[in-house]
């Protein structure tokens, strides 16, 4: 439902009654009309009032939305003049502050390896999954939606969705892949809770969901050279990411 206050009156934005962090729906919804200019630079926010009145939501939801936005270099906060939109251009979410050295070399030999092999794994997993398979597949996605839903780190769901995507390959030595190297595969596992970047945790999964949910369309489409091309592009994106660590 739209809100109804003058303020936010052509802004569209939804109410907030999904599960999870209120503060980051609101700030994901407030992010959206920045960067496609709904809010333009230069402009302030809606007042605190008008945006408790729009989502639905209490002030210290609205302000830890507006300290997020802040984090990400979008708006500034004046007292006596309120939230000015900066910029409309977010950087891209990183799941650490900082890595040590010796982690950050573990995590992008990990990924090598895992780029040298998943994208074949995905591609067999979409010509030979069965009825089965794909139950236990959007099984697995969905327990991912949902743990970040929860504002979990989501590394079990994270390791499962790709160990069900190995078995479909009905190739053991896929699978025993998995087994041996366990949790430790996915890069999140390997970090401190002192490294990792709370703040952005959020943002940085949605978009780890929305990567397994195209190998997920793919494999189950039985698109294979989609479904190849999807987890290189996943996994590619998270050595990428990790790498800016190591040059840093």
């Amino acid at each position: 439902m739209a809100g109804t206050n003058d303020e936010t009156k052509g802004l569209n934005v939804q109410r907030v009654s999904r599960e999870g962090s209120l503060s980051m729906y609101v700030a994901d919804q407030l992010e959206t009309l920045i960067v496609t200019g709904r809010i333009p630079v230069g402009e302030k926010l809606p007042t605190e009032s008008g945006l408790c009145e729009s989502f639905g939501v209490s002030r210290t939801v609205v302000r830890e939305a507006v300290a997020h936005l802040k984090s990400l270099g979008l708006v500034e906060t004046r007292r006596g003049v309120g939230s000015t939109v900066l910029r409309n251009t977010a950087p891209e979410a990183m799941p650490a502050n900082r890595i040590r050295p010796t982690t950050v070399d573990d995590i992008l030999h990990v990924l090598e390896l895992r780029l040298n092999l998943e994208p074949a794994a995905a591609e067999l997993a979409a010509r030979r999954h069965t009825d089965e398979d794909k139950r236990i597949l959007r099984e697995k996605h969905a327990a991912f939606m949902q743990a970040r839903a929860r504002d979990g780190q989501a590394r079990n769901e994270d390791f499962e969705f790709h160990c069900a995507i190995a078995a479909a390959t009905h190739n053991p030595f896929f699978q025993s892949f998995y087994e041996q190297l366990s949790h430790g595969i996915i890069p999140r596992a390997k970090l401190m809770s002192i490294e990792i970047n709370t703040s952005a945790t959020h943002k940085y999964l949605a978009r780890v969901e929305d990567e397994h949910a195209d190998v997920l369309e793919a494999i189950l489409a039985r698109d294979g050279e989609a479904a190849r091309e999807m987890m290189y592009q996943h996994l590619n994106r998270a050595r990428n990411m990790y790498a800016t660590f190591q040059e840093s």
